[in-house]
């Protein structure tokens, strides 16, 4: 006896090719995807750079911190010096309150003339 192979028929389906309006729709729908991820993006970029807390914001606030230490440096080697100025009044060094005495109150020595100029008028 003989054994016969038995091969199944395979009925192949046909495949269905989209309607041409199905194919147009769904590009639609990427180039519209897309569009909208190129706005976003284009958006937040936008925010980084010229929003509230952006580089701009931020490139000025860096300037003006930067400004803001020199004077707060500049502030603190005055108040040194009148500090030591302070010290030195008050340890009564001898040459600083006559110094001062000179200067401020116009005081004089028995033998000197004292001869104020007029001051330069600022234009």
């Amino acid at each position: 006896m003989t054994v016969e192979r038995i091969q199944p028929k395979v009925t192949r389906r046909a495949e269905k090719t989209p309607a041409p309006w199905c194919r147009l729709h769904s590009v639609n729908w990427r180039l519209a995807g897309s569009a909208m991820v190129v706005c976003v993006a284009l958006l937040l970029g936008w925010h980084v750079v010229y929003g509230k807390n952006g580089l701009i914001v931020w490139q000025q606030k860096k300037i003006e911190d930067q400004q803001l230490q020199q004077e707060i440096n500049q502030l603190r080697e005055e108040n040194n010096k009148l500090a030591q100025r302070v010290e030195r009044l008050r340890v009564a060094d001898p040459d600083e309150i006559t110094h001062e005495a000179r200067e401020k109150l116009h005081y004089a020595r028995p033998d000197e003339i004292i001869v104020t100029l007029p001051q330069a008028q600022k234009q």
